[in-house]
């Protein structure tokens, strides 16, 4: 069944994308929720009367897309996470996540455009920010253990060991006992 979206849907298309589905999805989703339309003839040329007279204002849309693509060249967003002793985290960092930290650094981003599958464990991953049809930026995330403690220095020394002075304790008072009464 061909569909004429009426908004982006990450997976499937963009807004005046012709796309395929199944019966059932266009039927009973896209066209009750007013994501889409059928794909008919007559619809077919609207869409691209539409898209004729709208080719300028698409493309000031794709440019400012591209100023915002722009500003996350050469960022990494890095998350500290809680971590157990085996390097899963507890819980899991998701694209809200990365939005937050983005957000921290002065860049705001929707958690709808960014792509990505749920970290578990500490690494370096990669999530996909969708801003236009046509710009997407991949986006390294780095995930650290933030309570995971240094390793200890060892430092060896060159000196003699000193002998420590024995410990000397200091006499224990005795408490006195309550008088009977």
């Amino acid at each position: 069944m061909k569909i004429i979206l009426k908004e982006d849907i990450i997976g499937l298309g963009y807004k005046n994308d012709v796309v395929d589905v199944k019966p059932g999805y266009g039927r009973n989703f896209l066209i009750p929720k007013g994501k889409g339309v059928i794909a008919t003839p007559s619809a077919l040329k609207v869409l691209a009367e539409n898209l004729r007279q709208q080719a300028h204002k698409i493309e000031v849309q794709k440019n400012a897309a591209q100023k915002r693509a722009d500003q996350l060249e050469g960022v990494v967003v890095e998350v500290a996470a809680k971590v157990s002793s085996t390097g899963q985290l507890y819980g899991s960092v998701n694209a809200a996540i990365v939005a937050q930290e983005l957000a921290k650094k002065g860049i705001e981003v929707d958690r709808k455009i960014i792509t990505m599958h749920d970290i578990k464990t500490v690494g370096e991953y990669e999530a996909t920010v969708h801003f236009f049809k046509d710009v997407e930026v991949k986006l390294p995330v780095k995930v650290v253990a933030e309570n995971q403690e240094p390793a200890p220095v060892v430092e060896e020394k060159a000196e003699a060991p000193v002998e420590e002075a024995p410990e000397v304790e200091a006499p224990v008072e005795e408490e006195e006992a309550p008088a009977a009464e």
